[in-house]
């Protein structure tokens, strides 16, 4: 609590008393630690963000004009899935979907206001949270799928897979790669010390996400982490800092391969590794097979405005629909299936616009940015609708760009004040 009330004061966009200050980044803190613990519901990442939400209003917290067109799509996307689950309404199931996608959709709002004040020290308190959930996490996994706990292995595990503290082992790949990011920033950056801690803790939730045997989070943490530090590179603001950052970068590849020698000299883990890397997955191919059913998915929601309802596809195909976009089709037609591409797209777009900004929590946008295309990519494969860790990132992305306007107009305010002072 200490440091939640000391922490970014030199870049604070609020007036808020200091005690005040401390319990709303706390409060940042823990939503993103419970974030980590989901295997039950509601989960404790339902009950943070419902108190949060209450204390954050109750304290302060602000509705700007440039969520607006934000907050329009979100509505719309859930009318559309409302409309479209009205004949199933009397299925339990259904309902509780329609909740979560509106429930989801205020998270989204909310971590938008709040990400857009105080935003250097809520992104940190955020960043602290987030690798604290992703270690919980990942100790659980790696625990259970070793066996270090006495019936830890049906608990954490799913399929000879590790899943923690999650229902599915690839929902806990894909949670963990914010956090790989955030530590492995850290690694290549930061002093010894400092990057000595998270290089263990990076060690750590990267063979938790192997262990996880999630190829998506295999392939999404080597991408996103690739594409993040070639713009720590780009944004670098001198030479010795690009070439510590390169360095760095090439002793944990070298590190990471060796690793992942190390546990592949464990038969089980070889084998597992060996069907998993596997592209001819029976689930993927034929007709019904993943690619197959997007195809005909796609044949089909061009002819139904209305979709077929949340929850419904699995009745028409053998399995769900394993992709986002396909899905906001068929569970609310064409008004869900146009307003989730432009939502996710649009944002990612804008992304692009304050990469090179100089503000003060750059670093923490470059790692949120780089995992956030990360899941837009992944959505193409897989269902990412309902992941709340997806939707906190697009909430804290909105709050990001709202004040790095402001942070750009405050500055450019300052520079023509001290122009005119001169």
């Amino acid at each position: 609590m200490a440091y939640a009330a000391t922490a970014g004061t030199s870049h604070s966009l609020t007036s808020a008393p200091t005690g005040v200050l401390a319990l709303q980044r706390a409060l940042v803190w823990l939503a993103g630690a419970s974030g980590a613990i989901v295997f039950i519901e509601p989960s404790p990442y339902e009950l943070v963000t419902l108190t949060a939400c209450v204390l954050f209003f109750a304290t302060g917290l602000r509705m700007r004009l440039v969520f607006m067109p934000l907050l329009f799509t979100l509505i719309v996307l859930n009318v559309g899935y409302s409309i479209g689950a009205v004949p199933f309404l009397d299925k339990p199931e259904v309902v509780n979907w329609i909740l979560t996608s509106w429930y989801m959709a205020i998270t989204v709002i909310f971590f938008a206001m709040v990400m857009s004040e105080d935003t250097e020290a809520r992104l940190d308190m955020l960043r602290r949270g987030l690798i604290v959930g992703a270690m919980i996490a990942s100790l659980a996994g790696i625990a259970g799928y070793f066996r270090l706990v006495p019936g830890g292995y049906d608990l954490l595990t799913l399929y000879d897979r590790a899943r923690g503290t999650f229902k599915d082992p690839n929902v806990l790949g894909a949670f963990l790669i914010l956090p790989a990011l955030f530590t492995l920033q850290s690694v290549v950056s930061d002093r010894f010390g400092k990057a000595f801690r998270n290089a263990i803790a990076f060690g750590i939730i990267s063979l938790a996400i192997l262990l996880s045997f999630s190829r998506a989070a295999w392939g999404g943490l080597v991408i996103t982490a690739a594409f993040m530090l070639a713009l720590m590179v780009f944004t670098s603001r001198s030479q010795a800092q690009r070439s510590r950052i390169i360095v760095m970068t090439l002793i944990a590849a070298i590190l990471a391969v060796a690793l992942i020698a190390v546990l592949l000299s464990i038969g089980s883990v070889a084998d597992m590794f060996k069907q998993r890397a596997s592209f001819d997955q029976s689930y993927d191919e034929g007709r019904f097979g993943r690619f197959g059913r997007h195809i005909l998915g796609a044949q089909m929601a061009l002819e139904l405005p209305f979709g077929i309802g949340p929850l419904q596809f699995h009745t028409y195909f053998p399995e769900d629909t394993h992709n986002s976009y396909l899905n906001a089709f068929m569970s609310g037609g064409w008004i869900s299936g146009i307003c989730y591409p432009a939502l996710v797209f649009v944002t990612a777009i804008i992304g692009f616009r304050y990469i090179y900004m100089r503000m003060p929590w750059q670093r923490g946008y470059l790692a949120v940015f780089s995992a956030f295309l990360g899941f837009v990519g992944e959505s193409f494969i897989i269902d990412t609708d309902h992941w709340r860790h997806f939707w906190m990132m697009l909430g804290t992305m909105w709050g990001m760009y709202a004040a790095a306007e402001r942070y750009r107009a405050t500055s450019a305010r300052i520079i023509d004040e001290s122009s005119a002072a001169s």
